[in-house]
């Protein structure tokens, strides 16, 4: 313990700021609707915020591949976040955020989710009792739906916990993956918004389109907490979801052959789209499937990024505000 902060008259200066970094996600993962989601690494939006005497929430810049989004703290999922917490908590002092984005919005990676958790993880930073991150949660919902429409936690979770996350209205759960699984994730430089992927949604669905999409979904769960991929190649098909959404994503059938070709345990829209990702069992083979996805949206004229990572991948964090 260091000697100045053992005489009980001298505390340590409580933080101004901080920054914090929230991961792209894979929402849904084909067979979890709204409730299931893994993070991904290489791809993150930065939060940096500041404690400020008046109480209220500015966003005083935004940065990165978009900056274009409202300043308007309500309107804005960082900011509507940061004004749930403050109701809630009856903060005295207020908050002023500046946002980087590095993941594009419309592009089926959690863009407007990581905007809000990273704010959140930044602010929490500063409160003289931080919560866990599991109380959070609420506040990144309130925040999400202002973007989305709807409160889900299936790109929220997995970027407060780390990866594969089961998120309920009121629970997060993170799940065991064996760490030598990994997902390919190619997002096309083409805009899907979640409001329009979210429309072809609206009519109902067959009863046996529900049972079957269950089936999958408890034969992925079991597959992850056995480590049995045998398991999960035979339940990670989506049956409800994808055959409506797929018509959205230019290429999207060959760029699914392209994952499946390469060993996938199997593939299918990430979030609301336009990217695709397949899960593997090793690394080299998302690797090689990542590099065939990105051909395949080159076929149809459509340049792509690539990413491969970990299904465990990174929770949000706290960084050094000198690697912004």
């Amino acid at each position: 313990m260091n000697a100045q902060w053992a005489d009980p008259m001298i505390q340590p200066q409580r933080a101004l700021s901080a920054q914090a970094m929230a991961y792209a996600s894979i929402g849904n993962v084909a067979v979890g609707f709204d409730i299931l989601g893994h993070s991904v690494a290489g791809a993150g939006d930065r939060a940096w915020v500041r404690r400020i005497d008046e109480p209220t929430v500015r966003i005083a810049a935004i940065r990165g591949c978009v900056d274009s989004l409202p300043l308007e703290a309500g309107n804005n999922t960082a900011g509507a976040a940061l004004l749930s917490l403050r109701r809630a908590l009856g903060l005295r002092h207020g908050f002023e955020v500046e946002l980087h984005k590095g993941i594009a919005l419309g592009s089926g990676m959690g863009g407007s989710a990581a905007s809000c958790v990273a704010a959140l993880v930044a602010a929490n930073a500063l409160l003289e009792r931080p919560l866990p991150r599991e109380a959070l949660y609420g506040f990144a919902l309130d925040g999400e739906a202002v973007a989305s429409g709807s409160r889900h936690g299936d790109n929220l979770g997995p970027m407060l916990l780390g990866g594969l996350v089961l998120a309920t209205r009121e629970r997060l759960l993170r799940l065991p993956v064996p760490d030598a699984w990994h997902c390919a994730l190619v997002h096309p430089h083409v805009v899907l918004e979640t409001r329009r992927s979210r429309a072809v949604l609206t009519d109902g669905f067959a009863l046996s389109e529900v049972v079957a999409q269950h089936a999958n979904l408890a034969l992925v769960l079991t597959g992850c907490h056995r480590g049995d991929a045998a398991l999960v190649r035979e339940g990670l098909k989506d049956v409800l979801v994808e055959p409506r959404r797929a018509p959205l994503v230019p290429g999207f059938a060959r760029v699914k052959q392209a994952a499946l070709d390469h060993a996938a345990l199997g593939a299918s829209i990430s979030g609301g789209g336009p990217s695709v990702f397949g899960w593997y069992e090793h690394r080299a083979d998302a690797e090689r499937a990542a590099a065939a996805m990105a051909a395949a949206f080159a076929e149809q004229g459509i340049a792509s990024d690539a990413l491969v990572s970990p299904i465990n991948g990174p929770a949000a964090e706290l960084v050094d505000e000198d690697e912004a």
